[in-house]
């Protein structure tokens, strides 16, 4: 197959890589880091009051998780995956319909 450039980059027999082995969506990883960061905060705020209202070491607990949580969570929510080193595995083109044979002369109606 050539152009007017030259010969075509893709021959019809180089192997088409699979979609289902793709990774996942960058829109699932966000999603998921999202969850992550409003766990963590979450925990926060309950780690205030009970500073407030706990005596003794558990109030030394709450105020340390109340202080370090908002570090930690932005760290986790800031990680990413890593891309996948998975390979794609080839799927073969499906075998192309051929036009049907062009009219001959004996085919034509004539007028």
């Amino acid at each position: 197959m050539s152009g007017a450039n030259g010969p075509s980059r893709h021959r019809r027999d180089d192997p088409v890589p699979s979609v289902t082995t793709a990774a996942a969506g960058n829109s699932t990883d966000v999603s998921g880091r999202q969850r992550r960061y409003l766990i963590m905060m979450g925990i926060r705020i309950a780690c205030l009051p009970l500073a407030v209202v706990t005596d003794g070491w558990l109030r030394w607990i709450f105020i340390v998780g109340a202080v370090v949580l908002p570090y930690v969570a932005v760290v986790v929510a800031n990680a990413t995956r890593r891309p996948a080193s998975g390979e794609l595995s080839p799927v073969p083109p499906k075998p192309r319909a051929e036009l049907p044979a062009a009219r001959t002369r004996d085919d034509r109606i004539n007028e």
